[in-house]
């Protein structure tokens, strides 16, 4: 069986990558720590933003890579997180900015049997029970 993916998307969330896709090519996201957007999944033209060795690639979404920093993922490493959209402005450098709507990050903790398959052969432990 496989492990459940760290990052799925609403169907609505979906819907608006493509529009955004169909006007600005290939996406990227990275969940934002909180800096000037405050922490919220930030939507970008794929290599817009430079990750680095200290992202990692949580999955996909809507066929767009999905990363975090490693020191955001020690706060949400027992979480799957689900994208969604919500009414409200875009963070200002995030592209879905001035549509009205705004990708917004809902989560959901792991089961203990969820999280021994994801973290299989990382050395980690649980974070409960």
């Amino acid at each position: 069986m496989a492990p459940p993916p760290r990052v799925v998307a609403t169907e609505a969330a979906l819907a608006l990558v493509e529009k955004l896709k169909a006007r600005h090519g290939e996406l990227m996201f990275h969940q934002s720590g909180g800096c000037c957007d405050g922490s919220a999944p930030m939507c970008y033209g794929r290599g817009d933003l430079l990750v680095g060795d200290s992202d990692r690639l949580l999955g996909e979404i809507g066929g767009c890579p999905f990363y975090m920093s490693a020191a955001q993922f020690a706060y949400w490493r027992h979480t799957q997180l689900i994208i969604d959209v919500v009414p409200g402005r875009g963070g200002q450098f995030s592209l879905e900015s001035g549509e009205g709507i705004r990708f917004l990050t809902r989560s959901r903790v792991f089961t203990d049997d969820e999280h021994r398959e994801l973290t299989a052969g990382e050395g980690e432990t649980l974070l409960h029970g």
